[in-house]
């Protein structure tokens, strides 16, 4: 106890610098904002592993580092660098510890209704959409991190389509985080917003370079569709192991609005990812699906919450994960169907395959209806590579590694099968083949008996 309060002490300092720093470029709004934030946390501190939400994360890595608010980058971003993080043909905004770089993006040709820009320069620029939706949709109650991150909100992308404009390709949000001197932390913040019957792909992605020492990263993303929009949404961590992700995507869905968000956890020592969908409009839609795969001592949490508040939705939640060595996973999807919400239809499931004896996978899907006509299903599952297959391709002539290798990109292959098909999906695609490539194979091999035993069955069979 006595650390967090030391903790809570050390984030005051920090916080009164900072906004000390900031004051004659703030607007009032943008510091009331600030000061709830932060006084929110100072109420709650982090969390511990006995609040409800964080009962399977021990967060005590991240409460005892000392982390201070990154500055500008010592550590400079080429050119080059950057070619293995662009995807071929769609825009680019890249984010220095948790600042716009305008040098190093490529933001190309955008249809006219389209503004890409910065969160601070618009701040800036005193344009009202900023004020009227930064901080609405953000339940700073709920997560002291969401509150540490409003307290520290500075830049971060903001995105607005005009009603009726459809972009035929995504943005590429890169948020690079730099290391090297004493830990570090950003507090990136992003405001999307989508007007009625526009469409458009984000693609959100975190990476590190320099020495592997610890930063921390807490990001919120504010995205907002409008009535008869149709968005995607696609989150890339894959920091370096010494980085602690913490991201919170809240959603706010208009009538008819159709929302698809895809999660890829591949990276970092501790990631939280919080999914938050509120489906306010009636007819809504809304796809979550996910994959996260970790080794060594990584421990990956995800967090979906989904809120059906209008009747006449759909929701449908898919998450696969792959944990090897002393890999730790958490599923933690929550469905709340609100007295309004009749007709409501909506799906949860998690499968995950465990690769070792000592990997790990917490698993809790929950229903809290509160409407009575509605159909509502969960499930998870939790086992091995299948050793019938494995033994199958293994009688083909392939090898036990590559066999292993191809049933683990067929599991994986689920999460990429609901992503529309072009330019993030590939993207994705070879992300995830060089992360299953570089998982070892230490899953229990059967005994003699049962291998013979497999033998004939498959013999038996032709």
């Amino acid at each position: 106890m006595a650390t967090e309060i030391a903790q809570v002490e050390s984030y005051l300092k920090t916080f009164t610098d900072f906004r000390t720093g900031v004051t004659a470029e703030t607007p009032r709004w943008l510091s009331d904002l600030r000061d709830a934030g932060f006084a929110r946390f100072c109420e709650t501190g982090f969390p511990t592993i006995r609040d409800e939400d964080w009962r399977f994360t021990n967060l005590s890595a991240v409460v005892r580092t000392p982390f201070v608010l990154a500055g500008e980058s010592t550590q400079p971003v080429t050119a080059d660098e950057l070619e293995k993080w662009r995807i071929d043909g769609i825009a680019q905004m890249v984010f220095v510890d948790g600042r716009f770089c305008p040098g190093l993006s490529k933001l190309g040709a955008l249809p006219n209704g389209v503004t890409l820009s910065s969160l601070h320069q618009e701040i800036l620029q005193g344009t009202e959409r900023v004020r009227e939706h930064l901080g609405r949709y953000l339940n700073i109650q709920r997560d002291p991190f969401c509150a540490l991150n409003t307290a520290f909100v500075e830049d971060g992308a903001y995105i607005h389509v005009s009603r009726g404009v459809a972009l035929e390709q995504p943005i590429h949000l890169l948020f690079i985080s730099t290391s090297g001197g004493a830990p570090v932390m950003t507090h990136p913040r992003n405001l999307i917003l989508l007007e009625a019957e526009s469409e458009a792909a984000i693609v959100e992605e975190y990476v590190s370079i320099g020495k592997e020492t610890p930063i921390f990263s807490n990001v919120v993303t504010e995205f907002v569709a409008g009535s008869n929009s149709t968005v995607s949404h696609t989150m890339i961590e894959r920091e370096h192991l010494q980085s602690y992700n913490f991201s919170t995507l809240r959603i706010e869905q208009a009538r008819s609005a159709n929302v698809a968000s895809h999660s890829l956890l591949l990276g970092g020592a501790l990631v939280r990812n919080n999914v938050h969908p509120v489906l306010t409009g009636e007819g809504g839609e809304c796809l979550i699906n996910g994959l996260f795969v970790g080794a060594g001592h990584q421990v990956l949490d995800n967090y979906m919450l989904v809120e059906h508040v209008s009747p006449h939705c759909a929701s449908r939640q898919f998450y696969n994960g792959i944990l090897d060595e002393r890999a730790h996973g958490v599923f933690h999807g929550r469905i709340i169907v609100h007295k309004d919400a009749q007709k409501t239809d909506a799906k949860q499931t998690n499968r995950n395959l465990l690769l070792a004896d000592d990997a790990q996978i917490d698993t809790k899907p929950q229903l809290e209806i509160y409407a009575d006509d509605v159909k509502c299903t969960h499930g998870a599952t939790i086992g091995q590579i299948d050793e019938d297959a494995l033994f199958y391709l293994r009688s083909r002539g392939i090898s036990e590694a590559e066999a292993r290798r191809i049933l683990l990109q067929a599991f994986a292959a689920e999460c990429l099968d609901r992503m529309k098909a072009g330019a993030a999906r590939d993207y994705c695609e070879a992300l995830i083949m060089e992360r299953l490539a570089s998982i070892s194979s230490v899953s229990a091999q059967p005994n003699d008996a049962i291998a013979e035993t497999r033998k004939r069955n498959w013999e038996e069979v032709g």
